[in-house]
């Protein structure tokens, strides 16, 4: 049987080592089985490819959109190179406009925060992840007070685990959470359903199954 483009999405992960398994602890303070850092995407061709999938992700989810924008820091290669990809006459061969934010406004030159086209019209947030929904609130309030429409959010993972700490788990996930407080969807390349069904279709990931599935039970939704 043929991969899916999330589960070859999964296995794209692993071979560039943005994926691990072993023992990591999240800003949360918790204790992971599994890690997933797009940061490591970080050779020409590798981001290249990251971007054909962000790509492929949105167009398969055919969310209306006129433009990208890419929150700092990383949502700026991540935008960038998702604009590149949908320009691919395979993915639609469309001249996407795309735009990103300073961490701090310049005070010389053009001036401002924003760089690139102006944010108008429907757009679309290009991020790695969801933790505590800080960058989407952000770039939500910059797209509104620009005149233009957040209409959705391009991630690379979403971990579908709950938020909050140990004794007072929140009852949805960050992702769900945004959803619920922007009124948008989240699209994702890859979610842990994927992760999940290549430990148990593949053995040689069968020993980190056990971990992560224990991780899921005690935080995870459905």
């Amino acid at each position: 049987m043929s991969d899916s483009p999330a589960r070859e999405f999964v296995r794209f992960a692993l071979a560039h080592d943005v994926l691990r398994f072993g023992r990591f602890q999240t800003k949360s303070g918790r204790l992971s089985p599994y890690f997933f850092n797009a940061g490591l995407f970080n050779r020409g061709d590798s981001v290249g490819q990251l971007g054909r999938f962000y790509a492929r992700a949105l167009v398969d989810a055919a969310v209306g959109f006129d433009m990208l924008f890419g929150p700092a820091y990383k949502g700026i290669p991540l935008v960038t190179t998702t604009a590149i990809a949908l320009s691919a006459p395979d993915l639609g061969g469309r001249a996407v406009p795309f735009a990103f934010n300073r961490k701090e406004a310049k005070d010389h030159g053009e001036g401002g925060v924003l760089v690139g086209a102006p944010l108008r019209g429907r757009v679309v947030i290009v991020d790695d992840v969801i933790t505590a929904g800080t960058s989407v609130r952000e770039s939500v309030a910059l797209i509104h007070a620009a005149g233009a429409q957040p209409v959705a959010v391009l991630i690379a993972l979403d971990r579908m685990e709950k938020a909050g700490a140990d004794d007072r788990l929140d009852a949805c996930s960050a992702v769900a959470e945004v959803t619920r407080a922007h009124g948008i969807p989240v699209v994702s390349i890859a979610t842990l359903d994927d992760i999940m069904a290549l430990l148990e279709h593949e053995p040689a990931w069968a020993g980190h199954r056990e971990a992560v599935a224990a991780y899921r039970a005690r935080y995870g939704v459905a």
